[in-house]
């Protein structure tokens, strides 16, 4: 099948040159939901990038009898981001405009002046689609009024502008996937959100980082917390429903790099969620293990304790025990004649998920980071 194949303008430079974000939609014959992938939120993530052009050439193989419902592919997501460089190395973490993270910028409607609760009481006889259809509803229009109060002699600044570009293309989703790459090396994983865990085992990694506690405006965390909300607010009222609708962010790889077995992974884990979502009529793969799923606030992470030079560090991927020596520092003090070598133990047991890049360190720089078992 061919995909619908737009570019939406996000933003004219002074040059007269205009930048454009491709999208790519799969509409299969039957089916009213909708999927909706996403690559280089961050400048230096690339590799999702290939994840989704696997995921393109992969639906093209396919009839459109073969997809149920809607598919929305876009990668280079963010194209100020990508293209921002700092000698030879991308940056694009940051937007230059106003130093603001471009993945917490996203807009919530449930930090908006709404009554959830007002909902709930005129709501809480529907049917689960009926009630899903009437929040959804809710939220698109209180965006639409966002967007309808700009005024066009004002303007607004780009991150808000590119924001809404995006969030106009996914709220109405049922699945949002976020594919991000570690800024340092790491293995593969996702973040799960409280509710959604029996869904994480559909993307056949082998960890996730359990989200209990939202760092802000990410874009998965805009999208999902709405109904997270009223979800919470419908048990309360003794009535308890789970919706169709599920947001992820992938961490695949690591910063400035194309892992090609991230990629596969990363492919492989998509399409096997699709089918399990009723997107795809493909078998489904059963994973050989759960994915391990660690609480946030329980990973543990090491910084350097005095600056230097980092010799023999143990690679992401490994496992360790307590008293593992983890990493040395080697030592240039003014205090010290002679250089020092300090040997850092691990203070826990688990898995080293991810490592730092640089081998030279202040003190109080990030080194790696530990999911712990348990």
């Amino acid at each position: 099948m061919t995909p619908d194949y737009q570019l939406i303008e996000i933003q004219t430079l002074a040059s007269g040159d205009t930048l454009q974000i491709p999208v790519y939609t799969f509409q299969g014959k039957t089916g009213n939901k909708k999927a909706y992938i996403q690559a280089n939120l961050h400048g230096a993530e690339i590799v999702g990038n290939a994840v989704i052009y696997e995921l393109i050439t992969f639906l093209n193989s396919l009839n459109s009898d073969e997809v149920q419902g809607e598919i929305v592919l876009i990668p280079m997501c963010n194209p100020t981001g990508v293209n921002q460089r700092n000698l030879f190395f991308s940056t694009g973490r940051y937007s230059p405009y106003d130093g603001n993270n471009w993945n917490r910028i996203f807009w919530d409607y449930s930090h908006e002046n709404v009554n959830i609760d007002d909902f709930v009481r005129k709501n809480i006889n529907l049917s689960k689609q009926e009630i899903q259809a009437n929040f959804l509803k809710d939220i698109l229009n209180k965006f639409q009024e966002k967007l309808d109060k700009i005024n066009p002699y004002r303007g607004v600044s780009f991150s808000e502008d590119y924001r809404n570009i995006l969030q106009s293309l996914s709220l109405n989703a049922n699945y949002v996937i976020d594919i991000h790459s570690s800024s340092v090396s790491s293995i593969d994983y996702l973040y799960c959100f409280d509710y959604r865990q029996k869904s994480a085992d559909y993307f056949l990694l082998d960890y996730g980082i359990l989200m209990n506690k939202y760092d802000g405006n990410a874009f998965d965390e805009a999208f999902l917390n709405p109904w997270l909300v009223l979800e919470k607010k419908l048990s309360q009222a003794r009535r308890n429903i789970t919706f169709d609708v599920e947001a992820w962010t992938l961490e695949l790889g690591s910063g400035m790099k194309v892992n090609e077995e991230s990629v596969k992974k990363g492919f492989k884990g998509i399409i096997n969620y699709l089918s399990a979502k009723k997107m795809l009529n493909l078998e489904l793969i059963t994973p050989e293990q759960k994915t391990k799923l660690i609480p946030k606030n329980t990973i543990k992470s090491y910084y350097a304790p005095q600056g230097g030079i980092i010799r023999h560090r143990l690679k992401e991927g490994t496992k360790i025990q307590r008293g593992d020596v983890l990493y040395n520092i080697l030592s240039f003090l003014k205090t010290s004649i002679t250089p020092t070598i300090i040997e850092i133990e691990s203070a826990d047991e688990g898995i080293i998920y991810d490592v730092s890049t640089n081998d030279t360190v202040n003190q109080g720089e990030y080194i790696l980071g530990i999911f712990p078992h348990g």
